[in-house]
């Protein structure tokens, strides 16, 4: 059917704002629960589906740490097999010392430049995803207020026999 959350509100609010009018009473209408129903059920439906792309977001963001520090390490180590080869002769020894201290630094550095790096990826692809949650999130609430001024914010009697399941906005709030 739809694919986005902005998508599925605007099919709930034009079938909202298409529907018929009441008789006698202008600021009620009449909308297929059923209809009503499964897009709200959609629309519940594609909120895990962001949250996982955030969970990928942060599993990639591991990773990416990860693979930093693993080079770091292979840095680390080689420095470290250089200085061992170096130690035939004392100023050799004292070059190689330098030459791993260095490497050593660069590696850090270098591990912290992509930690850093992928921390602020991160972080902006998760506000990014918490910014959309959230406006997605405000439109399903300001969608409840429409339909709520539009039924009259009063409860529905309990449905006859074999109606459809009714949707009671109120005890979701709770």
């Amino acid at each position: 059917m739809a694919s986005g959350v902005d998508e599925l509100l605007d099919m709930l609010f034009q079938m909202i704002d298409e529907a018929k009018g009441v008789l006698m009473s202008p600021d009620k209408c009449t909308i297929e629960r059923d209809k009503a129903l499964d897009l709200l059920d959609e629309i519940r439906a594609q909120f895990p589906m962001e949250l996982a792309e955030a969970k990928k977001l942060l599993a990639a963001r591991s990773e990416y740490i990860s693979s930093a520090k693993r080079e770091a390490d292979l840095i680390r180590q080689q420095a470290e097999e250089q200085a061992k080869q170096m130690v035939a002769e004392d100023k050799l020894l004292a070059q190689a010392r330098e030459r791993s201290n260095q490497m050593l630094r660069q590696a850090e550095e270098q591990s912290r430049e992509l930690r850093r790096a992928a921390n602020e990826y991160c972080e902006d692809a998760l506000r990014r995803t918490e910014e959309a949650v959230a406006e997605a999130y405000d439109e399903i609430k300001k969608s409840r207020a429409r339909f709520r001024a539009a039924t009259g914010g009063a409860a529905s009697p309990a449905p006859a026999q074999g109606a459809g399941r009714i949707y009671d906005a109120a005890a979701d709030e709770d």
